[in-house]
């Protein structure tokens, strides 16, 4: 009897270009396995999978090699941030006119 598999979908963007990649895997591969597996570490110039941070669905996965995926999974492979979020919003307040 063969291994039962899960469909769950790998994807990375960067503002000129987008792969969402779907793939079935057997119950039990973890995060950053099905990562290696769509292959889409190849199709990006300079991503490096076992430095990238991962997650599923929006939150940061702190353990992509220990959590196994479920059915439905969508594993998300960010890019690191070029400029500190809050930074941003402070230079951005002291730009705009005062409201009164």
């Amino acid at each position: 009897m063969s291994e039962p598999l899960i469909t769950v979908e790998v994807t990375y963007a960067l503002p000129n270009k987008q792969r969402l990649i779907s793939l079935r895997v057997p119950v039990g591969t973890t995060v950053f396995d099905a990562a290696r597996q769509s292959g889409i570490g190849d199709e990006f110039e300079g991503l490096d999978l076992e430095r990238a941070t991962l997650g599923i669905f929006g939150k940061v996965e702190p353990n992509p090699r220990q959590r196994a995926l479920q059915e439905g999974d969508r594993v998300e492979i960010y890019r690191p941030l070029t400029a500190d979020p809050k930074e941003t919003r402070k230079a951005r307040a002291k730009k705009s006119p005062r409201q009164g």
